[in-house]
């Protein structure tokens, strides 16, 4: 079995009262290893490293070129260790290969852009209204910066808030998921081998209450990023607001993915799969609402149960698996529970609803992809997230009652949409309220794109130029030309 340590202030070492906690493979269910189970002193120690690396020592006196260099560097060092990154990931958090080895052949994309970046923030000279001051501006980093990451893509959602926190001259400190810690851990190997100097980056591995709240609440923390839940979203919200900390915070959606009659019938259904079951519905984006024109409804459903019929379960480290288990326990719960719900609430269950009858995926955390007909908008299904392999279809018959159905909604995340209509394109893609509408696509990301939702689906976006912005503040500094000094008593 694997041990781990954390990383704090450029060495490894246990949790501070020598705990650990076990973490599991959620195919087979077996714990395959170790993880420190860090508490409150652990996260202090890792936040006053990160404060000191950030007012003393080597970090703050390089220039942003040389910390460009650093983050092309990492970039480099993802790349090179992309296979055994994403085997570490899929062991823990049983996402599949196929999915996992392209995010980590990808995400050195983000340190490669936001290291080009990091020398090209500018300030400005500003004309102002004062014949006799010079002003000028200048953008500095925020300080330390937390990132608390989920259980379902650790190292992907960890680069959207490091790459740019560390561009623009701040030090941080990570928590991963007490689910999904492994890959986070050998992350920190790679930017010690990247030269980064002690203290920018710290992993500190636990629990949210101990960990979590205290990398939260301490007064050397100047921002949080967090992606998860709404519920911890909010928890974290109400507690930095109490200091004025700032927050990015990227949260559920129960997302709108809709197919009018002109679609390109084939290209939705398998979007639509994709947008659901790909990912295992462990995705804040997923499309877990199919919204269908009813002219093509029966037509559009029958061919999407009869291709997620032929999904392939089993282990996810095989290249031949197109269905994996989900990461957690609480979470498989979670979702039967939500079946159930579906049922009760009269919806038609008309593909899986329950546990694979397989011997060979009994020992893991495996839900058949699921579908339910016969949804209504107000149906819990429909209004809450399940964050799972369940899929909710909901038939609709114009443009305006799509949209009111999309909208109708406490998230706004994520959207797609497929016709062949461009006004329709225009107006429709206008209407909805979501951070990011794919149209005849879905679930495609970049570093370039902004990532962000409406609602309660969180505060900020992540990822592209502006998202450098979250992570520096704004200074002006206005310089006297006068050869005299002004009244004192009068604002000039």
């Amino acid at each position: 079995m694997q041990t781990y340590k954390m990383f704090i202030d450029g060495k490894w070492e246990d949790a501070s009262n020598g705990d650990t906690f076990e973490t599991k493979n959620p195919f087979n269910g077996q714990t395959w290893a170790a993880i420190p189970k860090g508490g409150k002193q652990d996260a202090e120690r890792a936040v006053e490293a990160a404060h000191r690396a950030f007012t003393r020592g080597a970090w703050p006196k390089l220039t942003a070129s040389a910390r460009g260099h650093l983050l092309r560097r990492l970039g480099d060092l993802i790349a090179e260790n992309a296979e055994h990154l994403a085997t570490i990931e899929v062991t823990d958090n049983g996402k599949l290969i196929n999915e996992m080895l392209f995010q980590l052949k990808y995400i050195p994309q983000w340190y490669y852009y936001f290291g080009g970046l990091a020398d090209k923030i500018e300030g400005a000279v500003i004309p102002i209204d004062k014949a006799d001051t010079f002003n000028f501006t200048r953008n500095e980093p925020l300080g330390v910066c937390v990132g608390i990451t989920p259980w379902n893509s650790p190292l992907l959602l960890l680069a959207y808030k490091l790459a740019p926190a560390l561009a623009a001259g701040n030090t941080f400190v990570a928590k991963p998921s007490e689910f999904t810690s492994a890959s986070t851990l050998e992350f920190a190997k790679l930017v010690e081998q990247a030269g980064f100097p002690a203290g920018v980056f710290n992993v500190v591995t636990g629990f949210g209450a101990d960990v979590g709240e205290t990398l939260t609440t301490h007064k050397h923390v100047a921002k949080i990023a967090f992606t998860g839940s709404e519920g911890t979203g909010r928890k974290i919200g109400e507690l930095a607001a109490r200091n004025f900390k700032k927050v990015t915070l990227e949260l559920g959606g129960k997302s709108p993915h809709i197919v009018f009659d002109d679609a390109e019938i084939d290209n939705a259904v398998n979007g639509v799969i994709s947008g659901i079951f790909a990912a295992t519905g462990q995705t804040c984006i997923a499309g877990s609402r199919l919204l269908v024109q009813r002219k093509i409804h029966d037509q559009f459903l029958e061919k999407i149960v009869n291709l997620a019929k032929t999904a392939r379960m089993g282990d996810p480290l095989l290249t031949s698996t197109q269905v994996g288990p989900v990461t957690t326990p609480p979470q498989l719960e979670k979702i039967l529970g939500y079946i159930d719900i579906a049922r009760g609430e009269g919806a038609e269950c008309v593909l899986g609803g329950g546990r694979p009858d397989n011997a060979e995926l009994s020992k893991g955390w495996f839900v058949e992809p699921t579908i339910f007909s016969g949804v209504r908008n107000d149906m819990r299904i429909a209004q809450e997230e399940v964050f799972g392999p369940v899929l909710a279809v909901i038939p609709f018959d114009s443009d305006e009652e799509a949209v009111h159905i999309a909208n109708d909604t406490n998230y706004g995340l994520a959207a797609g949409f497929w016709t062949q209509d461009m006004r329709r394109i225009l107006k429709v893609s206008a209407a909805i309220q979501a951070g990011t509408v794919w149209v005849n696509t879905y679930r495609v990301i970049s570093y370039m794109s902004p990532l962000g939702g409406y609602k309660h689906s969180g505060i900020g976006r992540e990822n592209g130029i502006a998202s450098i912005q979250n992570y520096m503040q704004t200074k002006s500094v206005m310089i006297s030309t006068a050869e005299d000094v002004a009244n004192p008593f009068i604002m000039r």
